[in-house]
């Protein structure tokens, strides 16, 4: 059950606040082409850029204020494990996407979920370049731009558009036959909330996304009558210790037991050869 009283105090700012965020990351996007801020490696090699710094220095000054007693966790901020018992818990990416942002692909987006109880009880997931601005509040449907969304009605794997890796994407080919490939979204956040407004009807991620990339689209999927699961059909778990998650499928409530199906019936032929 969410508490409406904290939920529908917060929406507007936070909207306000996703809004922003874009606007700042914006300063630093150029189209089709490098992005103006300074880049870097993180640990593991994976790329920073000042923007994703710079975006997440201001969300969370914003959201503490709006929340004082929430937790945080996001990808650009050193973890601190009291957020293990927090009831309330803000989730982000400041910039998903990170790759396609600094060479000037469209397809990154602010990701902000708030959870409660360890549940996503708020998302929302603002793509500045296309702007678009999905959103989602548990029992209350999801939306973009204001209007509502609702995955695929599609009953059949064939023919389906799909998004994801190409290992994956080739796996699900190979049990379910002849699919539609839609253009890379490097964003996962996006990827998911594609399958939630219906413009995708599977959406695929490799191991490894974690919170941050998940949370905010898990909901709005959700709300727009769509499931995100492991291989075994189990709903991602948030804010344990390691944030990390294996392979996940998206799609519509009616397609989702076909693609579980399909790729767990790939596995299993894989490991009897």
């Amino acid at each position: 059950m969410v508490p409406f009283d904290l939920t529908d105090p917060l929406l507007p700012r936070i909207r306000a606040v996703a809004r922003e965020a874009g606007a700042i990351a914006k300063r630093y996007f150029r189209p089709g082409e490098k992005t103006a801020a300074r880049i870097w490696s993180k640990q593991g090699g994976s790329p920073v850029t000042e923007a994703d710094v710079a975006v997440d220095s201001f969300l969370k000054v914003e959201l503490t204020s709006a929340l004082p007693d929430a937790a945080w966790l996001s990808e650009e901020t050193a973890d601190d494990p009291a957020r293990l018992g927090a009831r309330h818990l803000w989730i982000v990416d400041p910039i998903d996407g990170t790759r396609a942002f600094l060479s000037g692909h469209p397809d990154w987006s602010v990701a902000i979920a708030l959870l409660i109880d360890g549940v996503p009880a708020l998302g929302l997931v603002y793509a500045p370049s296309h702007e678009a601005f999905y959103e989602a509040v548990r029992g209350r449907g999801s939306t973009r731009n204001g209007m509502p969304i609702a995955a695929s009605r599609r009953g059949d794997l064939g023919g389906a558009r799909v998004a994801g890796p190409k290992p994956l994407v080739d796996r699900l080919e190979a049990a379910a036959g002849a699919l539609r490939r839609v253009e890379k979204i490097p964003s996962l956040a996006l990827r998911l909330v594609r399958v939630a407004e219906g413009a995708v009807d599977l959406g695929l991620a490799s191991s490894n996304a974690r919170d941050w990339d998940i949370a905010a689209a898990d909901l709005i999927l959700a709300e727009a009558g769509g499931t995100l699961t492991a291989f075994d059909r189990s709903p991602p778990r948030y804010n344990q210790p390691d944030p990390a998650h294996g392979e996940l499928l998206a799609a519509s409530r009616q397609l989702h037991p076909r693609l579980v199906e399909a790729m767990t019936a790939h596995r299993r032929e894989a490991l009897s050869r």
